[in-house]
C-alpha cells in the first residue's frame, strides 16, 4: 500500500513550479511589469451599473438593483476597498490565489467541455512520411525542442504593440499536473528543477488506453525524430487489445474522482504509475478513430468523441496532451487543461511546434547509435472498486459528451478581411454570439439579451493571465436589435 491524497492544498503551491533563469531572454520583460492595480471604487461601481442595464427584464427590477448598489456604497463598499488595497499592497498580486481557487481549483464540475480546451492542427507537412508514427514522433520532438528552449531561457519572449506581457504561467506548461483534492479543491504540482535543462525527463503515451512511458533523453541527448518514431512503432505494434479506460476517471466531476483517485495510488504499483503521468513533459493520446469530417474531429479534440469511450484514453488534468487519430489523413490536435494553464500561451507553443516542423532546417537530431531501450508499459493495478469507478465513470462521460452539440460554421470570409474594417476578429465573433444568443431568447419568448463573456488577458501585469470581461452593453444590445429590425441594409450598415 501507497500514502493516500491529501485533503487540501499545499502552502503556496502556486510558488514551487521553476521558471527560466531571470536572466535569461526568456525572463528579459519580467522585472519591468507593474503590478495588477486595484481599481477605483467608483469606477468599479459605475460599470457595474452601466452593465447591468441591458440585461434588466424590467426597468423595475433595474431600479431595485441600482438601490441595492446605493446601500453596497452607503455601507461596507468603501472597508471592503481599504482591505483590497491593503492586500495589493501586501501581496505580488492580489487577485491570483483567488482567482485561481475560486474560477478552477474550487470548481467540482468535470473539467472536460467546461473547463478543457483544444485546438486542431494543420495537416502533417508533405515532405514526411505521412504515418500516424511519424506524426506523433515529430510533434513530440518539436515540442521536446520548445520545452527546452524555456527551460534554458531561450524562448523569445511575448510581447504587445505597448510592451513585454507576463510569460510566468509558462512554468506550468510542461512537467506538471493537476493534483485532485478531498477537501473540495484541487491544485497543480510541478515536477521540474530549478536545474532542469529541458535535457531530461519522459513523455507519457497512451493507446487502446494503456499507458507507455518513453524516456526522451536516455543518454542525456534528446531522441531525435528517428528515435522516436520507432518508439511509437513499438507502442502500436504493441497494443493490439483495449486496455481497462483508467483514464476516464479524470474526466469524473473532481469530488468523485478525488475519492477514487485516494483509493487508486493506495496500491503502491498504482501510485508509482500516477506519478509518472503527473511528471510527464506531456501526453500523446494515440486514438484508433479516424473522424470523418471537421465536426467529428473537433469532438474528437474537446471531448474524445462520442459515446464517452474516448475519454478513456486520455488523462484530462495534464495541462498538455497531443493527440494524433488513425487513418491516411493523420490528423492531430491538442486538449489542454485550463487551471494554471491559459490559451495564449498553448497557442503560441502550437504555432511554434507546429510552424517549426514545415521548416527545411528543422532539428530532427541523429539516430542514436545504440540500441534503445524500448518504452515502458504502465499497467494499472485493477482492484475491484477501480473497475466499478471505471463503469461509473464511463457512464458519466457518455452522457456529457452525448449531450454536448457542435457544428462548424465555415464563412465565405476570414479574419483578414475583418481587418480590413478596422476591428479586431475576436470582437467580430464576440458580437455574432450575441446576436445568435439574442436570436434564441427572443425565439423562446423573451424580449431582452442574454449575458455572454469574453476572455482577456491582464499579462501586462506581473503574473497576468486569462480573465472574464462581461461583454454585453447597451451599444449590443441596441445593435442586436437593430440586425432583427425593420431598418434598411444601410442603416444597419451604420
Amino acid at each position: 500500500m501507497s500514502s493516500s491524497a491529501s485533503a487540501k492544498p499545499p502552502l503556496n503551491w502556486k510558488r514551487s513550479a521553476p521558471g527560466p533563469p531571470a536572466s535569461s531572454v526568456t525572463a528579459a520583460g519580467q522585472s519591468a511589469l507593474p503590478q495588477l492595480p486595484v481599481p477605483a471604487l467608483s469606477d468599479t461601481l459605475a460599470k457595474l451599473r452601466r452593465s447591468l442595464k441591458p440585461l434588466a427584464r424590467s426597468s423595475d427590477e433595474l431600479e431595485a438593483t441600482n438601490r441595492k448598489i446605493d446601500d453596497f456604497e452607503k455601507s461596507v463598499a468603501g472597508t471592503l476597498q481599504e482591505r483590497l488595497q491593503r492586500r495589493a499592497g501586501e501581496t505580488d498580486h492580489w487577485l491570483e490565489e483567488w482567482w485561481d481557487r475560486n474560477a478552477y481549483m474550487a470548481y467540482r464540475d468535470s473539467v472536460v467541455v467546461n473547463v478543457s480546451y483544444f485546438y486542431g492542427f494543420d495537416k502533417h507537412p508533405s515532405q514526411y512520411p505521412q504515418t500516424t508514427s511519424h506524426r506523433a514522433a515529430a510533434l513530440t520532438r518539436s515540442a521536446l525542442l520548445f520545452r527546452q528552449a524555456y527551460r534554458q531561457g531561450r524562448l523569445t519572449p511575448e510581447a504587445t504593440k505597448e510592451g513585454p506581457i507576463c510569460m510566468d504561467s509558462y512554468r506550468w506548461m510542461f512537467d506538471c499536473c493537476r493534483i485532485p483534492g478531498l477537501g473540495g479543491e484541487d491544485w497543480a504540482k510541478s515536477y521540474a528543477t530549478p536545474e532542469d535543462t529541458g535535457n531530461a525527463g519522459h513523455v507519457v503515451v497512451l493507446r487502446k488506453n494503456r499507458f507507455w512511458k518513453i524516456d526522451i533523453a536516455p543518454a542525456g541527448q534528446l531522441l531525435s525524430t528517428a528515435d522516436l518514431e520507432a518508439q511509437f512503432k513499438h507502442i502500436y505494434e504493441n497494443t493490439t487489445e483495449e486496455y481497462p479506460g483508467v483514464g476516464v476517471l479524470t474526466a469524473s466531476n473532481r469530488d468523485v474522482w478525488a475519492k477514487d483517485y485516494n483509493f487508486m495510488i493506495t496500491y503502491a504499483r498504482n501510485s508509482a504509475i500516477v506519478k509518472d503521468i503527473q511528471s510527464a513533459a506531456f501526453l500523446v493520446c494515440l486514438d484508433d478513430t479516424n473522424p470523418p469530417d471537421l465536426d467529428s474531429f473537433s469532438r474528437q479534440l474537446w471531448h474524445g468523441g462520442s459515446g464517452g469511450k474516448w475519454l478513456q484514453n486520455r488523462w484530462v488534468d495534464k495541462p498538455l496532451q497531443f493527440i494524433v487519430c488513425d487513418g491516411p489523413e493523420v490528423q492531430a490536435g491538442i486538449m489542454c487543461e485550463h487551471s494554471v494553464m491559459d490559451g495564449m500561451p498553448t497557442a503560441r507553443m502550437c504555432n511554434d511546434v507546429v510552424g517549426a516542423l514545415h521548416s527545411p532546417s528543422f532539428d530532427h537530431g541523429s539516430p542514436s547509435s545504440s540500441a534503445l531501450k524500448p518504452p515502458t508499459p504502465l499497467d494499472f493495478y485493477m482492484s475491484p472498486h477501480m473497475v466499478t469507478a471505471i463503469k461509473t465513470a464511463t457512464a458519466a462521460a457518455k452522457e456529457l459528451t452525448d449531450s454536448q452539440v457542435l457544428n462548424v460554421v465555415t464563412t465565405p470570409y476570414g479574419k483578414a478581411a475583418v481587418k480590413t474594417f478596422g476591428f479586431s476578429p475576436d470582437s467580430w465573433a464576440q458580437l455574432l454570439v450575441q446576436l445568435a444568443y439574442h436570436r434564441l431568447l427572443k425565439r423562446l419568448g423573451m424580449e431582452r439579451n442574454g449575458g455572454t463573456y469574453e476572455a482577456a488577458t491582464t499579462r501586462k501585469f506581473v503574473r497576468g493571465r486569462t480573465e472574464t470581461v462581461r461583454i454585453v452593453s447597451e451599444e449590443s444590445d441596441e445593435w442586436c436589435a437593430a440586425m432583427d429590425s425593420a431598418k434598411s441594409e444601410k442603416e444597419k450598415r451604420e
